[in-house]
């Protein structure tokens, strides 16, 4: 098949290239600079620069390219968050989820591609009671803190936009493994090990994850399986934050976290910090085991920190 990735050199961009390649398939990867573009061509895909928020670009891009699939995996996340300051972390992200998904699905129907896939996340649920583990036919978060309205929108908005052109919307988990957050290097990884990443309050908030190989799995297995719609890939187990980030830091040699009440973390995390230690909920891969025939190799978090991040 002929693909076009959008994104092809982030962190789950570039071993879904591989992937995609490896397999068989004639990828065009999409990537920012000319340094990146030589890194999708050294692993054996045509490569094109292109500004995902130039429309005219974009279009080019695409019809030069052919493809039959067009996947999009853009995102610009800063290697540092700082939770107070997500608004401006997350800025060109979100422009990317809104402006840049528009260009690329209408420069994909306008080439006449047949398969759009799209990279959304699995945990802007709208909250549920309390241990609600949700399904893709939940509702979107409606009043979403100030720190995470206009991500949440921006989010909607990508969703509509595939799904409206008959597209899959993969909802990812929180991504682990080679060059994310959640790494031995990763931003999230840093502060276990340092110790600044605490449990706040009881811990109760519910994380579902995947290792960022197994994503890319998932989204090879979407351009050949699954009708449009909306699917959770997420791993098997969803996640306590009392027992995640302890566990985390058993996985990375440091000491165990810090409990601190909810009135002391919330000048650091801020609302949508405090939401996502005490309030989260996680999500069922049911949907795509079924639909896509995919299983994660590293079925639950608790093995995958084990053996993922040494």
């Amino acid at each position: 098949m002929r693909v076009f990735l959008a994104g092809a050199t982030g962190a789950i961009g570039a071993p879904l290239l591989r992937m995609l390649v490896a397999e068989g398939h004639e990828v065009t990867g999409m990537a920012r600079s000319r340094e990146r573009a030589e890194a999708v061509r050294s692993v054996g895909a045509q490569a094109v620069v292109a500004d995902a928020l130039d429309a005219e670009a974009v279009t080019s891009a695409i019809a030069s390219a052919h493809p039959e699939a067009v996947v999009h995996e853009l995102t610009a996340i800063p290697a540092r968050l700082d939770p107070r300051k997500i608004v401006r972390d997350f800025a060109l992200t979100d422009r990317l989820r809104s402006e840049g998904t528009r260009n690329l699905v209408a420069a994909a129907q306008q080439a006449g591609v047949s398969r759009i896939v799209a990279q959304s996340i699995a945990f802007a649920y709208a909250p549920g009671p309390a241990g609600t583990i949700h399904g893709e036919g939940d509702p979107p978060i409606a009043d979403p803190p100030a720190q995470f309205k206009r991500s949440a929108a921006a989010v909607a908005e990508l969703e509509r936009t595939v799904l409206g052109a008959g597209g899959l919307v993969l909802r990812y988990g929180y991504f682990y493994g080679p060059r994310t957050s959640i790494s031995a290097d990763g931003s999230l990884g840093r502060e276990v090990a340092r110790r600044r990443l605490p449990i706040v309050g009881g811990g109760d908030g519910v994380w579902s994850f995947i290792h960022v190989e197994d994503a890319a799995r998932a989204t090879v297995a979407a351009l050949t399986r699954g009708a449009c719609g909306a699917y959770n890939v997420v791993d098997d187990e969803p996640a306590l934050v009392r027992e995640w980030i302890p566990a985390l830091a058993d996985a990375l040699g440091a000491k165990h976290p810090r409990r601190v009440p909810a009135w002391l973390a919330r000048p650091l995390a801020g609302e949508y910090g405090l939401m996502t230690m005490m309030r989260a909920q996680g999500a069922s891969n049911a949907r795509a085991k079924q639909a896509l025939g995919w299983k994660p190799r590293y079925a639950s978090w608790r093995v995958g920190f084990q053996t993922a991040l040494r």
